[in-house]
């Protein structure tokens, strides 16, 4: 099995937290991320006996000239539900 690739952000106030990376896509000229992580503090946990994972995907907000990207989360529901579909039939492939 190959090595998850893992990302740390730093949040608003300072916290870094480590996401490993599931998947990754380029939709209209921009590149997303599909990403989970076991820090709860990220989302609501109401779910707690729920074995599902959390996953979330994040868009490069960056410029396009520069050197390092800038990843924030998708908001946006249609984008969210667009995006999340495109993962899905990624994910399908693979398996």
């Amino acid at each position: 099995m190959a090595d998850t690739e893992k990302l740390v952000f730093q949040t608003d106030d300072g916290k870094e937290v480590e996401f490993e990376v599931i998947e990754s896509t380029r939709v209209n000229g921009a590149d997303y991320l599909l990403v989970t992580t076991d820090d709860t503090s990220v989302y609501d946990s109401e779910n707690d006996d729920d074995d599902s994972e959390a996953v979330f995907i994040l868009k490069d907000t960056s410029a396009p000239e520069s050197d390092e990207a800038l990843y924030e989360f998708v908001e946006d529901e249609a984008e969210l539900d667009a995006v999340f579909e495109i993962f899905e039939r990624l994910l399908d492939e693979e398996e």
